[in-house]
This record gives C-alpha cells, structure tokens and sequence, in this order.
C-alpha cells in the first residue's frame, strides 16, 4: 500500500513538472504551430504578459533594486523559455 502511494505521489510530481514545462511561451507558440507574424505577435504579447506577471510577484515578495531586476529578468526568462 505505501508503495503504491510513494507511486503515486512520483507519478504527479513527475505530471506537475511536465505541465509547468510546457507553460513556457515557446512550447505554447509550438504547439499551436505558429510562424511568421503570427508567432511573433504570440511571443511579444506573452513576453509582455510574463514581465506584468513577474512584477507583480517581485511586488508581493517586497523585492527592490538588484534583487528585484534580478528576479524579473529570471522569471521572464523562464515564463517565455530561453
């Protein structure tokens, strides 16, 4: 039986980590097989989105200067997937 749960527990972190991969902007613009203006008008309006996001976050964690630059810049980065 904790055998079967340890199972499963694994199985829904490995689940979580896949999904929260493919929330990158990238893999959405892959997947929606995107080109040409299309996928660069994707790409601008997420990268937008995702900064507005990691602001907000920076804001809530009461993060300035350095630190905040520093946050913003790797949220980004990882939100669009480069």
């Amino acid at each position: 039986m904790i055998r079967l749960l340890g199972l499963a527990i694994f199985s829904t972190c490995l689940a979580t980590g896949a999904m929260a991969a493919d929330a990158t902007c990238k893999a959405q613009a892959a997947d929606k097989k995107l080109a040409g203006a299309a996928l660069t008008s994707f790409s601008n309006k997420c990268a937008k989105d995702a900064a507005s996001s990691c602001d907000a976050q920076a804001a809530t964690k009461k993060l300035a200067g350095a630190a905040k630059t520093s946050f913003v810049k790797k949220c980004t980065a990882d939100a669009v997937g480069g």
